[in-house]
């Protein structure tokens, strides 16, 4: 069985989760591991997949991948499972390239399944768990036998572990592109402006503030604690629905998902929706003034009181701490 990952960049740099799927691909696979990375620059840092277990790397930066569209990035793929020989692909569960995966199982006559967290081997098969009704059920899927698996992992689904092997086998991935391929395109592009603050998703502290802030300025605290901590800022549905932060940083079952080693909810009364998005972040601290709040029944550490007291107060101890 050989897997192919599909490795996710900044402009040549692996993010988190491409190593996190290499780590699950060379565990489950008893045959090759191969990464595919597309968009400008991808080849920049390719051979350094190898120390996760990648043994080649196929790599796609020609004009066509600059930006991103469906048709290229599907014929792409297409072309990395068959250049690969890759029975199973691994790709981050994110919103972004569903519409490809999805063009290209129908292409190759493959299984997908979405949302996974965890993979198992049973005999010659695959097993995919993935969480539904909100998180409160786990279910096992499995695609028919004989066809290519196509997975969907959530982030943090898997440590990253580095296997200390050789630099991955570089190899330029030869893609054809028709015109008909060409029939979108990105006419613009506006870059997010940074906050200088780690990605949400890939961020070992996350602080995130829900409707219990009382208004948008509230988020102030939220982002003072965050950058005491080092940390991401993350917000609840309630809070991005309301125009309170950007939805991009919402986290739950229609936002990110995350896994931090420390994940800080501040107003945030934890609605299963928002449960399902961060109840696997290895320690949980709530502050609510509700001493109610299902929050509670997650969490490790519990502060029943005013978030604009208690805050405030953990963002001095912090800074005290640090000097």
């Amino acid at each position: 069985m050989n897997i192919l990952v599909l490795a996710d960049h900044d402009r040549g740099t692996p993010k988190k989760i491409a190593h996190q799927l290499l780590t699950a691909a060379r565990g489950l696979a008893d045959g090759e591991v191969h990464a595919l990375l597309m968009g400008a620059d991808a080849g920049a840092h390719a051979e350094q997949l190898g120390a996760y277990g990648a043994a080649t790397a196929h790599v796609w930066d020609d004009s066509d991948a600059e930006d991103y569209a469906t048709e290229p990035q599907t014929a792409a793929l297409v072309a990395a499972v068959q250049a690969s020989g890759a029975q199973v692909v691994l790709y981050p569960g994110d919103p972004l390239l569903s519409d490809v995966v999805a063009r290209a199982a129908v292409r190759l006559e493959a299984g997908v399944v979405t949302d996974v967290t965890d993979v198992e081997r049973d005999g010659d098969a695959l097993v995919a768990t993935k969480p539904i009704f909100g998180g409160d059920m786990l279910s096992r899927c499995q695609v028919e036998p004989g066809r290519p698996q196509m997975l969907g992992v959530k982030a943090n689904a898997f440590a990253e572990e580095e296997v200390g092997g050789s630099p991955a086998d570089v190899v330029p991935l030869e893609v054809t592109v028709d015109d008909a391929a060409r029939r979108a395109r990105v006419v613009e592009v506006v870059e997010e402006q940074s906050s200088g603050r780690p990605e949400m998703t890939e961020a070992p502290i996350v602080v995130a503030g829900g409707r219990g802030l009382g208004e948008a300025e509230g988020f102030a605290l939220v982002e003072q604690l965050a950058d005491a901590l080092g940390g991401a800022v993350g917000a609840s549905r309630a809070a991005t629905d309301a125009g309170w932060y950007p939805h991009q940083h919402q986290i739950g079952q229609t936002g990110k998902t995350i896994s931090p080693q420390l994940y800080l909810g501040v107003g945030i009364s934890g609605a299963i929706q928002h449960r399902a998005g961060m109840q696997t972040s290895q320690t949980i601290v709530a502050v609510n003034k509700d001493p109610e709040a299902p929050i509670f029944s997650i969490a490790d550490l519990g502060v029943v009181g005013d978030l604009k007291q208690v805050v405030p107060a953990l963002v001095e101890e912090v800074e005290k701490r640090k000097g």
